[in-house]
C-alpha cells in the first residue's frame, strides 16, 4: 500500500508595517520559529514586506522591487539549509511603469523559484468614508500559476481573487489540491464574507484553503482581520488565527483527505 502523504504547513499571520527592513526581519524570525515546529511548507500574508499607502507615491516605488531581489533572496538559503518550500504571499514587483505587480512568489526546497502568480483581480472598493483602489497602484496580472510541494500541487491567489470562483474552478481542472490565498483582508470585509468565502472555495473545489492574513492597522487607516485559515477539502476549519495576534497557524494536510472528499462528490471536479 502507497505510504499516506502529509505536509505540515504553517501560515505566517503578522502586522506589517511600511518599515521594509523590519517587515523582513519578523517574518525570517517567525518563519524560523515554524521550523523548529518541523513546518515543511511556510506561507506568509499579502503584501508581506511593505504594507503601506499606494498614494504616496515615492514611497510605494522605493518599496518595489525585481523577482529575484532582496526579499526573495533572504529566504533562499534558508529554504536549501532547512529543506522547506516557502510562499512569499506577496511582494511589490517593480515594471517599468509607475504601477507595480501584486505578486506571490513560491520556492521550493533546492532554493528554486518555481512558481510567481501576479494578482489578477485587483481590490477597487468603498469601505465607509474611504476608498481603496488598488488599480491605481498596480497592473492586473493575467496568468495562473501552479506550484509542486512534494506530491502537492497548489493553486496560487492572492486576497480578492477570492470573490472571483472561476478562477479556483479553472486551477480545479488543472489538478491541484491546495489553493493559496495570501491575504490582508480588511477587518470589515472579514467580519461578513472571509470565513464563508474560504469554506466555498474549498467545497466547490474539494481541495484545501490555505490563507495566511494581516493583522492590526496600516497607514491608511485600514484594519486587517486577521483569522489566518486553513480548511479542509470539506470545506473544515482545521486552524484559526485570532482577530488580533501575531502568530503562527499550523496545521496538518493530506491528500488522502483530498482523495476521499473526491471519491464521496466525484462529479465536482471536471
Amino acid at each position: 500500500m502507497k505510504p499516506l502523504v502529509f505536509l505540515k504547513v504553517a501560515l505566517l499571520q503578522y502586522e506589517a508595517s511600511q518599515d521594509k527592513a523590519a517587515n523582513l526581519a519578523r517574518a525570517m524570525s517567525m518563519s524560523r520559529e515554524a521550523i523548529e515546529a518541523k513546518a515543511q511548507f511556510i506561507l506568509l500574508p499579502e503584501v508581506f514586506n511593505f504594507r503601506g499607502d499606494g498614494k504616496n507615491k515615492e514611497l510605494f516605488a522605493n518599496s518595489t522591487e525585481s523577482i529575484p531581489g532582496p526579499s526573495v533572496d533572504a529566504f533562499i538559503p534558508l529554504a536549501k539549509k532547512k529543506n522547506v518550500s516557502f510562499l512569499l504571499g506577496s511582494i511589490l514587483e517593480k515594471t517599468s511603469s509607475p504601477r507595480a505587480f501584486n505578486t506571490s512568489v513560491f520556492i521550493d526546497v533546492n532554493g528554486a523559484i518555481t512558481a510567481k502568480y501576479r494578482k489578477i483581480n485587483l481590490f477597487d472598493a468603498r469601505i465607509g468614508d474611504k476608498i481603496i483602489k488598488e488599480s491605481d497602484s498596480f497592473q492586473a496580472g493575467r496568468r495562473l500559476a501552479i506550484a509542486q510541494i512534494g506530491e502537492f500541487r497548489a493553486g496560487l491567489s492572492i486576497c480578492y481573487d477570492l470573490r472571483f470562483p472561476q478562477l479556483y474552478q479553472e486551477y480545479s481542472r488543472k489538478g491541484v489540491e491546495i489553493l493559496t490565498v495570501p491575504s490582508c483582508f480588511t477587518k470589515k470585509t472579514g467580519e461578513a464574507h472571509w470565513e464563508a468565502l474560504l469554506r466555498a472555495r474549498a467545497i466547490e473545489n474539494l481541495s484545501y484553503v490555505l490563507a495566511p492574513n494581516q493583522v492590526g492597522m496600516d497607514a491608511r487607516g485600514m484594519e486587517a482581520y486577521g483569522n489566518s485559515m486553513i480548511v479542509s477539502p470539506w470545506g473544515e476549519i482545521i486552524a484559526r488565527g485570532s482577530s488580533g495576534g501575531q502568530e503562527i497557524v499550523f496545521g496538518d494536510i493530506s491528500l488522502e483527505e483530498v482523495s476521499r472528499a473526491r471519491q464521496i462528490l466525484p462529479g465536482i471536479i471536471k
